[in-house]
């Protein structure tokens, strides 16, 4: 696989609610912190967007899709000047509504879902991302339309397996956004999400990512994407954050960490195949990488959710019709 389906796959997103809410004519909703990452898509109409923390309120218009990886509160507004009203306020007083995406070309439509992100270390891929991704180039939305189509038919003509549906498509719309937000140039930022715009270093991390129990050298790694080693590690030290060395160790350790939760492999395989000579050495790595011995990660370390879960029972994908937007926006 390539680098962001590695890191993807090795995080397990999980949608736990997908789904779409109308907006109604004067409203401003503010929203608490969530967890993992929201995806959603302005399928009519428009709305404003504000997140805490950033200073100017985003306008999205029909076709525009944006994610909030950060997990900062939010509000959604038709109106600017309205006051907002508190989602768990509305939530307890049930003065929430849902309602159907209709074949009206009146009326704000939003639909999308929400991620968790049920692996660990689930920073290495959000703290990549600004606090807002948009997506609203022309090119990017005709790149976007056939998921949000497809989401919009499946909400406005419910037929069996239309939730399983509107799950793997919400999970498309945030791939191809992620996608979208790599190729639009993101320039300037530091972390190994940046680096995969660039050809060589891209080359490099996915050269790791396909054998990560090579003894891969910094020599070697310079040599094969065309570059000097003194301005490879340079340059890879300040796109990525880190020398080409360290991030191999740290990709290992999550490979490991993986495997040590979802797999039989015993700790000495599992060092032995990431290229370590010996367990002792390996679990020093992986100590230094992840706060605690592999032995200990293996028997306590879980993914925290929070209580999403629970507040959950056990991840819905929204149906639409019992309330969705409680659902779909649940903290």
């Amino acid at each position: 696989m390539d680098p962001l389906s590695d890191v993807l796959s090795l995080l397990k997103p999980q949608s736990y609610i997908s789904g779409g809410f109308e907006l109604g004519a004067d409203v401003a909703i503010q929203f608490p912190k969530h967890q993992g990452i929201k995806c959603y898509a302005m399928l009519s109409g428009q709305c404003w967007l504000s997140v805490e923390g950033v200073s100017k309120a985003v306008l999205l218009t029909a076709g525009d899709c944006f994610l909030l990886p950060r997990g900062l509160p939010f509000s959604l507004a038709t109106d600017l000047s309205l006051p907002r009203a508190d989602f768990q306020t509305l939530r307890l007083a049930r003065k929430l509504s849902c309602a159907a995406a209709s074949n009206k070309a009146e009326g704000s439509y939003i639909a999308g879902g929400h991620f968790i992100l049920t692996g660990s270390h689930a920073d290495l891929l959000l703290k990549s991302l600004p606090p807002i991704v948009h997506i609203r180039k022309e090119a990017d939305k005709a790149a976007m339309r056939w998921s949000l189509e497809r989401m919009k038919e499946e909400l406005r003509n419910p037929l069996p397996g239309g939730s399983l549906i509107a799950q793997q498509l919400a999970y498309m719309m945030l791939v191809q956004a992620l996608r979208l937000h790599l190729a639009d140039g993101a320039a300037g930022g530091v972390g190994w999400l940046f680096a995969l715009t660039d050809k060589q270093l891209g080359a490099a991390i996915a050269a790791m990512h396909d054998d990560p129990g090579h003894s891969w050298t910094l020599q070697e790694l310079a040599v094969r994407v065309g570059m000097s080693r003194s301005i490879f590690a340079l340059k890879f030290k300040e796109t990525v954050g880190a020398t080409p060395m360290e991030y191999l160790t740290r990709w290992r350790m999550l490979l490991a960490g993986d495997r040590l939760k979802n797999s039989d492999d015993s700790i000495s395989v599992i060092a032995s195949s990431l290229g370590y000579e010996s367990e002792s050495a390996f679990g020093k790595a992986f100590k230094r990488v992840m706060g605690c011995s592999p032995r200990q990660y293996d028997r306590n370390q879980t993914p925290d959710t929070g209580g999403v879960e629970r507040a959950t029972s056990g991840r819905q994908t929204g149906n639409y019709i019992s309330s969705p937007l409680l659902g779909y926006f649940s903290a």
